[in-house]
């Protein structure tokens, strides 16, 4: 039986540019096979896209104010197969990105994760041990996503 599978994709967003937190994002999908759906969070915002630094929220925007944001990513983190996070040159820790992968893991939801081997900001205790799959390039995390939601 052939069906979708929702992957949805964590990293940072607050200070990023518009093009920095999607970028990454759009090349993930595009190298996902058809069946596997990749949720951004950053889906309809593009209002936001002239943006510099992107800030914590909108609060003029109902899927950026801050409610919003929380809604959606929980629903979409809850709805997901696979939460897919991407640290790759984060200079900070991401508040959400840690929440989501909080939620991800007390639901019990396959986590891949890929940063930096040493250095990241994001190296810590509880993040090693709920991370599922911890990679450091992104197209071996693209590959790994696949085998685990794909039959063969």
């Amino acid at each position: 039986m052939n069906r979708d599978f929702l992957v949805y994709l964590a990293g940072p967003i607050t200070g990023t540019t518009f093009g920095e937190c999607t970028d990454w994002r759009e090349y993930v999908k595009s190298k996902f096979p058809p069946n596997i759906i990749g949720l951004s969070p950053m889906r309809g915002k593009d209002y936001i896209s002239h943006e510099g630094p992107i800030k914590h929220d909108y609060e003029g925007y109902p899927l950026s104010s801050a409610k919003g944001i929380t809604a959606r990513d929980t629903f979409d983190v809850t709805r997901s197969d696979l939460i897919f996070v991407n640290l790759l040159g984060a200079t900070k820790v991401s508040i959400g990105t840690v929440l989501e992968i909080g939620m991800a893991h007390i639901l019990n939801k396959q986590i891949v994760v890929v940063m930096e081997e040493k250095g990241n900001p994001h190296e810590h205790a509880m993040i090693a041990d709920m991370t599922k799959y911890l990679l450091f390039d992104l197209d071996e995390a693209i590959n790994l996503t696949s085998l685990i939601l794909l039959p063969d």
